[in-house]
């Protein structure tokens, strides 16, 4: 019988990027792969990210986050679910800030003007090619040698890598439907040239200030948003003089303030909402072998 019946979990939402936060705390569980792709499957509970809540580790910190996909892999980071998690630890405690850790580090979160907003410091990006990783040596990650379609024609081209907690492509396009993520979104994402799969984003730059994005999500697929990928396109963005050090990242779920300070730190701000909650049952974990 699965540890986890019984505990309380969140649906929610970061501008559409479905979240699943179960509390944990107190306890010695901790969700399986298995017991992720059974969750992720059912209408209830379904979520392109889990956080998994659990007691903090690190003096000061309000607690610690495992971050599964759909599939059942676990990753390091996750904007929009940590806005969540951010959220409702918030109304719990009253707290207006708080620090959230997770394997890639500790997360600076704060209450915004809004009751639904929620600002996190993502931290710093990575840019050099071992650290986001690549599976071959780039002197300039502002654009890689990778390409979709006829070498002398290609539909994309040249995208930057950073890794921003997770490893990221982004192909800089002026259709945003120029290929279908849908279907080259899988070969992009398990690409030799990522050992550790990847994040692929289509990014239109609309103006100094602004990004339209679209978003292929490793272990998760098409996501109406992805709060590390609009980071990863912001700060690449800037290093490629494309746009400013504050621009507003437009997804299809909607929009995410991103300001990539002269302290190298990313400022990710939006909303949170709660849709739903309850506890874990028996009958959930059916499906998992």
């Amino acid at each position: 019988m699965s540890a986890l019946i019984d505990r309380p979990f969140l649906k929610m939402n970061g501008i559409g990027n479905e979240i699943l936060v179960v509390d944990l705390r107190g306890s010695n569980a901790r969700v399986s792969a298995d017991e992720a792709r059974a969750l992720a499957r059912r209408t209830d509970t379904r979520f392109d990210q889990l956080m998994a809540v659990h007691d903090p580790r690190a003096p000061g910190t309000a607690a610690f986050m495992r971050i599964l996909n759909a599939d059942g892999s676990e990753v390091s980071a996750c904007g929009n679910g940590t806005r969540c998690v951010a959220w409702a630890l918030m109304r719990e405690t009253g707290a207006r800030e708080i620090t959230l850790e997770t394997e890639a580090g500790l997360l600076a979160c704060s209450a915004g003007e809004t009751p639904d907003q929620i600002t996190v410091d993502m931290g710093t990006p990575k840019f050099g090619w071992a650290d986001i990783p690549l599976s071959e040596p780039f002197a300039d990650t502002r654009a890689i040698e990778l390409q979709i379609g006829p070498i002398d024609a290609p539909l994309i081209h040249s995208p930057s890598v950073v890794n921003v907690g997770n490893p990221h492509a982004i192909f800089w396009v002026d259709d945003l439907s120029v290929v279908d993520l849908r279907r080259s979104g899988p070969m992009l994402e398990n690409h030799p040239m990522f050992p550790e799969r990847a994040n692929i984003s289509l990014a239109k730059v609309t103006s100094r200030e602004a990004i339209t994005l679209k978003v292929w999500e490793r272990g998760a697929g098409l996501t109406l948003a992805c709060g590390t990928a609009a980071c990863a396109a912001a700060v690449s963005a800037a290093r490629t003089r494309r746009t400013g050090r504050d621009v507003v990242v437009t997804l299809p779920g909607g929009p995410l303030r991103i300001v990539w300070r002269e302290d190298d730190h990313i400022l990710m701000t939006g909303p949170a909402e709660l849709e739903r909650q309850g506890r874990l049952t028996a009958e959930m974990f059916s499906a998992a072998a």
